[in-house]
Parts: C-alpha cells; structure tokens; sequence
C-alpha cells in the first residue's frame, strides 16, 4: 500500500520555543533579519505540499536549504514550531509518543545518507530488524528479510557483516531493510549522496525497480539535479527555508518559476530528460527503418540519428509506429528543449 500525504504550512524555527517561535514567523522577518535580531534560525517557512499515493517525490535544494529539515519534520524527528502533517487525514503532529513510535515501526520507514547497519548483526539479520521488533517470528522474518535484499540484488551476502560491504552494498542493504516493512511512506535523505557516481546510479535503478514492483509514497531528499530529474514524478524546489516550485522535472525546466529556479536548472542537458516520444511528430507514411521506443531518452538516439540520413520511426510500447523524428528535429531538441 501507498499513502497520500499532505503538509500544510508546516515552519521550523531553530533556537526559539515554540510560542516565540510562532512569534517570529508572523513578524515576517526574513532568515538572516531574523537570525540578526534574535539569533534564530529559521529551518523551513510555511510549507505546503500534496504528495499522491505512490508518487516519488523529490525536495530539492542546496545545502541549508531546509529540505532535511523539512523530511524529518514528517515524521517528527523534528517537531514543527507550526503547521500540520497529515497521513491519510491522520494529524501526525497531534500523535502521542506512543503512536508516533507505532507510526514509524508499521507505516513510515526512513533511510539516512549514513548506512546506520548494526555492526554485530549479520546483513540479513539488519534487514530483519524491524520485523522482529513488530513481532515477526524469526523464521518469517528471515525469509522475508532475504526476499527483499533479492530485490535490491544482494542475496548473497546475506549472512555478511556490515564491514564486509562495500559503500554501495550496505546502502542496498539499508533500503532492504526499509523496503521490508513494507511502510506505505519512505523517506530518504540524502539516500545516495556519498556513493560514487556510478555507484549512485545503480541505486536509483535499484529504487525505480522497487518502485514498479510494489509502489509506496517516496519523499526523496537531494541536492543533485540529475538525481532529481532521473527518478522524480514531481520536484519541490526549496531556498531559504521555503518552496520555490513545485512540478514535473519538464514542468520546471521548461517554465522556472524565477530565475533562482531558472539558475538552477541552467546547465540541464534536455537529452537526460526529453524522450523521442516528447518530441516526435505524427507522420502519415511510417518511414522505413528499425524503430526506436518513444521511451529513448534523446542522448541515447542521437548515434543512429547522426548514421542516417532519413527520419527516425518512434513507437509505442507496444510497437505501434506513433511519429518519426528529422535529424534537424533531435538537434534543435537537444539544444533548446521539448518545444524546440
């Protein structure tokens, strides 16, 4: 199961209590006046969000932005000085300590830029943490611990030490051992961040396949764009404490709100996002040749494009020819965009 969440003006003021706090949102001071006059710090101003069920959501932001800040808001690791978070038209700030506890162990699951393994517990026995403390029996909790570590494509080293991993793989064994719970929300913060590129990207390949397997509500936290613009249904871009857009990464990219937006997509290459289905146009007579799929990203037809004099047959999933692409058309899209 997935879950709708929904965060309506939800503010963190550092340094304050909550009602001076409440007192220095509504003087309406900005971040650095603020933390001139009275030293505090304002972590995120009057956030609003809807996050459909199933949807993964990238916040994205420089550091000191307020996006972590903001996901650790969600589940109460850091308490709101306002606002509400609602899961499921639940208020979660309104949640005792008891349901809160129950709120992160059944439904909510977190996976941290640290890999946070217990050291003295093998790889399945981590993954299997959170099972056993819901109370799952050993024996179930096993097998369904090593189904999902099969999921993220680590079975076997199930029986590892964390210490025995490479970066990448205790990060595949973190998100295993989130995934497990079977949670309708996962938030991630900064999931991937310190992995190596390469390692990086078979991480967001490895999270895109649990998506399609099983769907959950995925609040992803990021500071790089072609993370946010490879795995994102929607993007919240965030600045000094507060949202600056929220859209599909095309959305953005093609209408910036301002122009720190527009700065912050600026050096965005339109073939790691476009595909040749954004921008193939309807042809009457298919042109003959191997079609390519209107999933291609542009960046990988750009060879057979520049092999051949004659336009490029696009087609759907399920082979139909919807559309052809000119030589002059794939150029024109690479530089400027979809509505080149």
């Amino acid at each position: 199961m997935s879950a709708h969440l929904e965060l309506t003006q939800l503010s963190k003021v550092f340094g304050a209590g909550p009602k001076a706090g409440r007192k220095a949102l509504q003087q309406g001071h900005s971040k650095s006046e603020l933390l001139a006059s009275s030293g505090y710090v304002i972590g995120v101003r009057d956030v609003s969000l809807h996050i459909e069920p199933g949807e993964l959501f990238v916040v994205m932001g420089l550091s000191g932005s307020g996006k972590s800040t903001l996901v650790r808001m969600i589940n109460r690791l850091i308490e709101p000085t306002t606002g509400r978070v609602m899961l499921d038209g639940v208020d979660v700030t309104a949640m005792s300590t008891r349901e809160l506890v129950a709120l992160r162990r059944d439904k909510m699951s977190m996976v941290f830029q640290s890999f946070a393994l217990l050291p003295h517990l093998t790889v399945i026995d981590n993954v299997a943490f959170g099972l056993r403390v819901s109370g799952v029996d050993k024996k179930e909790a096993r097998r369904r611990a090593l189904e999902a570590l099969q999921l993220v494509g680590i079975p076997e080293v199930a029986d590892h030490r964390p210490n025995q991993l490479s970066g990448g793989m205790q990060q595949r064994a973190g998100l295993a051992r989130a995934w497990v719970t079977e949670p309708e929300i996962l938030l991630m913060d900064e999931a991937f961040s310190a992995l190596d590129p390469l390692i990086r990207t078979e991480m967001q390949d490895a999270l895109l396949d649990l998506q399609r397997t099983a769907q959950r509500t995925i609040v992803f936290i990021s500071h790089d764009l072609a993370e946010a613009v490879r795995i994102a249904d929607r993007i919240a871009v965030m600045a000094e404490g507060e949202i600056c857009q929220v859209g599909t990464p095309a959305e953005i990219i093609d209408n910036p709100a301002d122009e720190y937006v527009r700065a912050f997509f600026r050096d965005f290459q339109p073939g790691r996002l476009y595909t040749a289905g954004d921008i193939a146009r309807p042809v009457d007579t298919p042109p003959v040749g191997e079609p390519v799929s209107a999933s291609s990203l542009l960046e990988d037809i750009l060879p057979r494009a520049a092999a051949s004099e004659a336009p490029l047959p696009v087609a759907d999933d399920d082979g139909n020819i919807i559309g052809s692409i000119e030589r002059t058309r794939l150029l024109q899209a690479l530089a400027k965009g979809r509505d080149a």
